[in-house]
């Protein structure tokens, strides 16, 4: 694939994308999974070796149409975390990854941290973005993806007051920071396990995403040659994607 050439006007986030210094400790993660284990999900069961591959802040009219097309060279289905800003902006891709059977879950409207509002505009938030994605789709998503991963007491009661749950991830490819196609794959590989959530991004990085785009094909097939099954979320957990 070749990323030369210019590039269509990509939406930005009115809180900007992501960065390390907004993201809390990983181990917050498996804190926040230990206190609440039912409403903050960290992984999916390690009985079958099965992993979903995630990818947050789309849709764009970039990166997310290039990833979508080496995932369905290998026929594999994902997830995507959606920003409400990004869908308003691109409807049809939206449409697109619906239509090719991966999960549409929420990754708020505009990519705040969460603990840095109030408890209406974290809910607003959430609501908003599950709005357009239901009345573009007529699904409503289950899952809600923090910006950061930035959560507390109040935004846990928040997601749940709404019938949602909140997903984390238990694997980082950090391959929004820069990171050559090949530290993209070590990344994932080197922490995979059984059940694993991978994160991942379809918008956004710093000078975009090329090296994601790359590094897809040689996770998918060391995945495969290993005996992983790369499947979405909502057949990971066993769960509903949808309200």
């Amino acid at each position: 694939m070749s990323f030369h050439g210019p590039f269509r006007q990509v939406p930005q986030f009115q809180h900007g994308p992501e960065r390390a210094s907004a993201r809390p400790p990983h181990t917050q993660h498996v804190d926040w999974h230990a206190r609440y284990p039912n409403e903050v999900i960290l992984r999916g069961p390690s009985d079958r070796r099965a992993v979903a591959l995630t990818f947050d802040d789309g849709p764009d009219n970039v990166w997310t149409p290039l990833i979508l097309s080496v995932l369905a060279k290998y026929s594999v289905k994902a997830t995507f975390t959606c920003v409400g800003q990004m869908v308003q902006g691109n409807p049809a891709i939206l449409q697109q990854i619906f239509q090719a059977g991966h999960n549409i879950e929420n990754h708020s409207w505009s990519h705040p941290d969460f603990t840095k509002v109030s408890a209406t505009e974290a809910k607003s938030q959430i609501e908003r973005t599950n709005l357009l994605i239901s009345q573009i789709l007529h699904v409503k998503p289950r899952f809600f993806r923090p910006p950061y991963g930035a959560i507390n007491d109040q935004v846990i009661a928040e997601v749940v007051s709404l019938g949602m749950k909140i997903l984390y991830w238990d694997v980082d490819s950090l391959d929004w920071s820069g990171l050559t196609k090949e530290q993209v794959v070590a990344n994932v590989l080197a922490h995979t396990e059984p059940g694993s959530i991978i994160l991942m991004h379809s918008a956004g990085g710093r000078g975009g995403l090329a090296d994601t785009v790359q590094a897809l094909p040689s996770i998918i097939e060391t995945f495969r040659r290993e005996g992983y099954l790369l499947t979405t979320l909502a057949d990971l957990l066993r769960e509903p994607a949808y309200q």
